[in-house]
């Protein structure tokens, strides 16, 4: 078959819920993927940072096979020789009390949306039935019905009401924004650290310092999202770091299992999660014994072999360097490790899609968001040289 054919198979047989880039990927190594013709590119989108580990590595794929010829699923109603191994080294790794497991990112975020409206009525007292939950302009924290009901996209939205009520939308990025939101019956603030689907939009410096101390004075639960930002990709472990605290809820996904296996988890504070009881929470393959050895062989490479560290040092070498580029349809570059972003004027004489068309062509797959932005984030292993080939092609697209 040949590239048209999967693409014209796909339109005829499938919902039409994405547009990707018109490129067939067969095999992936490292920061690589090759087409079903043999053709090499740079992942620049690592899928959506679900690969920080880089494609198929060795060590997370072994330890993959291993467990689903020993064990592959028990549900929750049995225990498995995985899961508590799993709890106790996110804990240690992260600081945290407790672990929830999940799938994807999205099931992480309606997980912790139960808990602090649990939390509330349990622990803060709030009146049945009124808690409310604070976010922010432009958020994205998934698909599901609940989570679009407080999104401000609009295509996101669109004609998919009605909507789960309980949610108060605010700016993003202003912290007495947040302190003129709260009322006595606010249980929650959830933040993305920097703002991956909107453009890698990243918050004023010490912003999330004065939302942790905000929230500590009026007894509200700081959750961040961390699906994107997390395991690496802003060159901390979580980008909490970055501003020295630490949430009374992180959500992480994506990276957590390399790629392999859909994964996620809500990390906590024992008042929160301590708080569930057998039956009120679950899910049938949350926790399964092949998750949780992916997770941990996942979450061993990314500290072994020190990406964490390459993110921050690569990052900041590919930031510096882009902003060499002289363009006048560029209106700003911005990013934090290896989360980096080109956005363009309004007016540019070429759209985000159109450069993204033009680097494939050139063997860089990168993907654009809101119409005017480029995203850049490339596995956690990429090197200088690749950081260099990678930059080379860019300089040239833009320059034409």
């Amino acid at each position: 078959m040949k590239t048209q054919d999967y693409i014209d198979i796909e339109d005829q047989y499938g919902a039409h819920n994405y547009k990707p880039l018109d490129v067939v990927l067969s095999k992936g190594k490292g920061v690589w993927v090759w087409d079903i013709d043999g053709n090499k590119y740079m992942d620049c989108l690592s899928a959506y940072s679900a690969v920080n580990q880089g494609h198929c590595h060795p060590q997370i794929g072994k330890v993959m096979v291993e467990q689903a010829s020993r064990l592959t699923l028990t549900s929750r109603a049995f225990r498995n020789d995985q899961l508590a191994h799993l709890y106790e080294e996110l804990c240690k790794l992260t600081r945290s009390h407790k672990v929830l497991p999940m799938n994807s990112g999205a099931e992480a975020v309606e997980t912790a949306i139960k808990s602090v409206r649990k939390w509330g009525y349990e622990h803060k007292g709030v009146e049945p039935d009124k808690a409310e939950i604070i976010v922010c302009e432009n958020n994205f924290h998934g698909r599901t019905l609940t989570i679009i009901g407080f999104s401000t996209d609009e295509n996101a939205r669109k004609n998919f009401g009605p909507f789960v009520p309980g949610f108060k939308v605010i700016p993003f990025g202003d912290a007495k924004a947040l302190e003129d939101a709260i009322t006595p019956h606010t249980v929650a603030f959830m933040v993305e650290p920097i703002q991956g689907e909107a453009g890698v939009i990243i918050p004023p410096e010490g912003y999330l310092r004065q939302v942790r101390e905000i929230c500590t004075a009026h007894n509200v639960v700081l959750v961040l999202d961390e699906i994107q930002t997390g395991l690496g990709r802003t060159g901390k472990l979580l980008a909490e770091e970055h501003d020295g605290i630490e949430a009374d809820l992180t959500l992480i996904g994506k990276a957590l299992s390399g790629g392999y296996y859909p994964v996620s988890a809500v990390l906590s504070n024992q008042a929160v999660l301590g708080l569930l009881k057998p039956g009120q929470h679950g899910s049938t393959f949350g926790g399964n014994p092949l998750a949780c050895a992916v997770a941990r062989r996942a979450l061993d490479v990314l500290v072994k072999e020190k990406m964490v560290e390459n993110s921050a040092k690569m990052g900041a070498y590919f930031l510096s360097r882009l902003k060499l580029i002289q363009s006048t349809a560029i209106k700003e570059i911005r990013g934090r490790g290896l989360m980096i972003a080109i956005e363009l004027h309004t007016d540019s004489p070429i759209s985000a899609r159109q450069v993204c068309e033009q680097l494939m062509l050139k063997g860089i797959l990168c993907k654009e968001t809101h119409t005017y932005t480029i995203r850049f984030a490339p596995p956690l292993v990429i090197t200088k040289d690749e950081v260099d080939f990678c930059l080379d092609r860019i300089r040239s697209v833009f320059e034409k």
